[in-house]
């Protein structure tokens, strides 16, 4: 089958394009290499793909509808893994307009590209960020979401609403996987992981909002890309699903295992807590574990002993 990858050219998805061309499978990646962060990471990211005859990339936006006709043709797309987005919370609150326009109208967009080009089966990439404060631990995909408290989180919200509204009356297939946290080799640079990593190896000062007490489900790449690719591989009508490791780290926990791995102790300003973060985020995975056969393997110990290492091999290049 032929999967059109959009943001394949970022962390998960070139991740994702990855182990689809490992299987054998046709690739369209459409990325706009936004300068959110460095573009040349991005490319960085797909140049083992773009040897690949079964490769085809697509430089476009998903706002433009010629772009998108564009990665439409050549290849018979048999299904969409739509990745695109403009991410970061803190940023969505300072300038909400791009986030809206990219990860709405983009993803409104694409959906109905696969309406016109007959694409029934449609993966979305959503985001733990939609349960906002939710005071009810661990996150079920049954609890409202209704609550969002940053524009990044309701722009997600909204995406799955029109998802829905596609599978309804269209007939797609939808399946809307909540990432939680997603870490590990080529995570973006201003990612807490990856910020603090580089912030404690230069010796430069960290930034740890409200104590450090917040929480995260901490997600391993491995195990992100092997659920999301047993999504791609079924049915679902219309189905939301967790993906996490279902354990929870706080930032100051975080800070003293990278310490541990890079043999640095970090130079720590303690500052309030910050407008848009939740408290903490906690995977309910059981349904994804049920249906999915999802099994998540990676501890949060393992994956930043991992993590370091590729980090420090990168610093060397």
């Amino acid at each position: 089958m032929n999967y059109l990858v959009t943001g394949g050219a970022g962390f998960i998805g070139s991740h994702l394009v990855e182990r689809l061309l490992t299987e054998g499978e046709g690739v369209v990646c459409l990325d706009n290499f936004d300068d959110f962060y460095d573009p040349k990471l991005k490319r960085r990211n797909i140049q083992g793909a773009l040897q690949n005859p079964h490769f085809r990339l697509v430089e476009g936006d998903l706002r433009n509808e010629g772009d998108l006709e564009r990665a439409f043709q050549g290849m018979k797309i048999g299904a969409v893994a739509h990745l695109a987005a403009r991410a970061g919370v803190r940023p969505s609150i300072q300038d909400p307009r791009p986030y809206v326009d990219t990860n709405v109208r983009g993803t409104l967009n694409l959906l109905e590209a696969c309406r016109k080009n007959g694409v029934r089966r449609f993966l979305l990439a959503s985001s733990s960020s939609v349960y906002g404060n939710n005071p009810k631990v661990p996150f079920s995909e049954k609890d409202p979401v209704d609550n969002p408290i940053s524009p990044y989180a309701a722009t997600k919200k909204a995406t799955e609403l029109l998802a829905h509204a596609y599978h309804h009356l269209h007939g797609l297939d939808i399946v809307c996987l909540r990432f939680f946290t997603v870490y590990g080799p080529r995570q973006r640079p201003e990612m807490a992981i990856h910020q603090f990593t580089r912030r404690i190896h230069e010796g430069q000062r960290i930034s740890l909002f409200g104590k450090g007490e917040s929480e995260r489900d901490y997600t391993y790449i491995d195990d992100a890309i092997e659920g999301t690719r047993k999504a791609l591989a079924r049915e679902h009508g219309y189905e939301i699903y967790n993906l996490g490791e279902s354990q929870t780290t706080s930032l100051l926990q975080l800070v003293r295992m990278l310490e541990e791995r890079l043999g640095k102790k970090a130079l720590i300003d303690i500052l309030p807590e910050q407008p848009g973060d939740v408290e903490r985020t906690f995977a309910d995975i059981r349904k994804a574990e049920e249906r999915l056969e999802y099994r998540p393997k990676m501890k949060i110990e393992e994956g930043l002993t991992r993590f370091v290492r590729w980090y420090l091999n990168e610093k060397k290049d």
